[in-house]
């Protein structure tokens, strides 16, 4: 692995969303751009709604994303660390993904240094503190109670219910670039609370669907990935610049309608 390699970090692709009628293409496309990271990739991190839904059954896991999940293992096998952050469509990440892809999952956020660099890593869900009703409902989702129950569900019903939450979920109500204001947004305050005590350079989060890129401060950044849906679009740093980029091959892609 070169020490000179690229970090890259990725959020919401959403591969399998029933909101959505291209779902084949955009995973197509996802496993070209990691084929494309393959010859300089250092580090991948996946932060979060990867796939629009995931439950790990004992026995069961989703059918499909075999393209995707090849290709992580593949990454994981030649020796470069993939970090996956589970988000709130694919919260239910238990022994499954990280035994058969070698990925390395973090269930909470994480601070690292990268490259001399200090990163706030989170998918972003449940961070926003106005979101009450988010985080009501991620307490529920990620009860084990609750889990126990609705893996008593046959898989067929689960994913049913499953999807048809998706479909009336964020997802289907993503925020336009022409509604949003940053300073307004939830996780732009949490992490302006958290640099009252902790200071970091960098923070990386997925969740609202937008593109976003400021300076907080003239040492932090607050980086939004944006999407594989509208945006297809990734963060990298190389050690000195971190760039929010658009994959070039996402003209390719057919947009939904």
């Amino acid at each position: 692995m070169s020490k000179q390699g690229k970090i890259y970090f990725i959020s919401d692709v959403h591969l399998g969303a029933p909101a959505l009628k291209n779902n084949k293409e955009r995973e197509l496309l996802f496993a070209k751009w990691l084929d494309d990271i393959g010859d300089d990739v250092e580090e991948l991190y996946l932060m979060g709604d990867i796939f629009d839904f995931w439950y790990e059954y004992e026995k069961v896991v989703p059918r499909g994303f075999t393209r995707i999940l090849g290709r992580i293992a593949n990454l994981t096998d030649r020796g470069i660390p993939v970090h996956y952050f589970p988000g709130n469509h694919d919260l239910w990440v238990f022994n499954y993904l990280p035994e058969e892809t070698g990925v390395q999952v973090h269930h909470q956020e994480i601070i690292k240094t990268i490259k001399g660099k200090k990163f706030f890593l989170a998918h972003g869900d449940g961070l926003d503190p106005y979101d009450k009703g988010y985080n009501r409902l991620k307490k529920i989702f990620t009860n084990k109670t609750a889990r126990w129950l609705f893996s008593r569900i046959h898989p067929n019903f689960a994913l049913y219910i499953a999807h048809r939450w998706s479909k009336s979920s964020r997802l289907s109500k993503m925020i336009s670039e022409n509604d949003f204001l940053v300073k307004n947004e939830g996780l732009y305050k949490f992490a302006g609370n958290f640099l009252q005590n902790e200071m970091v350079d960098y923070f990386i989060m997925g969740h609202r669907h937008i593109m976003v890129d400021v300076e907080m401060t003239d040492k932090t950044r607050f980086i939004l990935l944006g999407d594989w849906i509208n945006y297809f679009s990734y963060g990298m740093f190389d050690g000195k610049n971190f760039e929010l980029k658009k994959y070039k091959d996402a003209a390719a892609a057919v947009t939904n309608s």
